[in-house]
């Protein structure tokens, strides 16, 4: 993936996080923000010549979490991604995933670059 594409995908899917948060809808919000992170996981994972497993945000978040040569702090808060919604469809922990996601991107790849 070069450095445009990927990131021009997670500059919308943030963007339409933050739209969906400003417009009341906070599902969507979760959703967007999940797959930016499944964006910026893809491009790890290209930088780190790390197979991938599937286009699926949730298996490339699934796959980085479980991988044991990630960091406990990244591995925490990229494991707010995997965490599903209760049955009144609120998430169970105090995170906010669209402040989440963009620390990830920061994290993993701006240091790098």
């Amino acid at each position: 993936m070069n450095d445009s594409y990927w990131l021009q995908g997670y500059e919308n899917e943030i963007n339409q996080a933050i739209i969906s948060r400003n417009s009341g809808n906070e599902g969507r919000a979760r959703v967007c923000a999940r797959r930016a992170v499944g964006i910026v996981l893809g491009e790890y994972f290209a930088q780190h010549q790390v197979s991938e497993i599937s286009q699926s945000a949730y298996d490339r978040i699934k796959k980085f979490v479980e991988h044991p040569d990630t960091p406990d702090d990244v591995k925490d808060v990229a494991g707010h991604f995997l965490v599903r919604v209760d049955t009144e469809h609120n998430l169970p922990l105090e995170a906010d995933l669209i402040a989440e996601a963009q620390w990830l991107k920061n994290h993993l790849l701006e240091q790098e670059n």
